[in-house]
């Protein structure tokens, strides 16, 4: 299997195992271990869900690239060259898109109970501007993460962990907080409301918006040296 294809079938699984993870951690807290609606089953479902993202970053590691969310690998693709771009926009994130919406129909099916997804429940205006400040914010850190920290996965992942769950909670009310456009995708499939104004302007033109400012930005804020340039392509040489 060459190394295009064996991506888009680990992109399609993460995916589709990303949608799975985050309904698992709801049913065991409140369904298994019997917690309810207050502070303590929050903060429980909080300490799951680091754990799972921590276990996902361990699985996007020894993937060697492999990704479930489209802003994840937009952000490279967007600093590399035009090829590059094009598998990433034309194969590997219909790829998560399709895992996410395998994901839903099988979750709907086995536990009708899970709820629809995430809802826009403000007016789609304020929808876009939380969804694309929040992805700014998150691929801004994840930059600077991966420019700062190189080789401490422990640190890199926790700092990465606990900045997506407070970005999570601060628009959970608003949007759900995804800022990831495959996985709201798969839920919006499900109800039929993928192809509406509402879903495609505040879950996919927003953080798309926000995920190229971020990368302009740091981009700008974070300019190599030319001398740093010049001795990292002597060393390459």
């Amino acid at each position: 299997m060459s190394s295009g294809a064996r991506l888009l079938v680990l992109d399609f699984v993460l995916s589709f195992m990303w949608l799975w993870s985050g309904v698992l951690v709801k049913i065991f807290v409140f369904g298994i271990l019997g917690f309810g609606n207050d502070l303590i089953s929050e903060i429980v479902k909080a300490a799951f869900s680091i754990l799972n993202m921590f276990f996902f970053a361990f699985l996007v590691k020894i993937s060697k690239g492999a990704a479930y969310n489209p802003l994840t690998i937009l952000s490279a693709a967007f600093s590399g060259d035009f090829s590059s771009f094009l598998f990433v926009a034309g194969a590997r994130i219909p790829a998560q898109v399709m895992g996410a919406i395998t994901a839903v129909r099988l979750i709907i099916y086995t536990f009708p109970e899970a709820g629809r997804g995430p809802r826009l429940n403000v007016g789609i205006h304020h929808g876009a501007l939380t969804e694309g400040l929040l992805t700014f914010a998150i691929v801004f850190i994840s930059l600077g993460l991966s420019r700062k920290i190189t080789g401490n996965f422990f640190m890199k992942t926790w700092i990465s962990s606990l900045s997506k769950l407070t970005l999570h909670i601060l628009g959970s009310d608003l949007t759900g907080g995804c800022m990831n456009p495959a996985s709201v995708m798969g839920w919006a499939y499900a109800r039929g409301e993928h192809i509406t104004i509402e879903h495609i302007l505040v879950y996919w033109i927003a953080p798309i918006q926000g995920t190229i400012v971020a990368v302009l930005t740091f981009k700008l804020l974070f300019r190599q040296p030319k001398e740093e340039k010049v001795n990292m392509k002597k060393k390459s040489e």
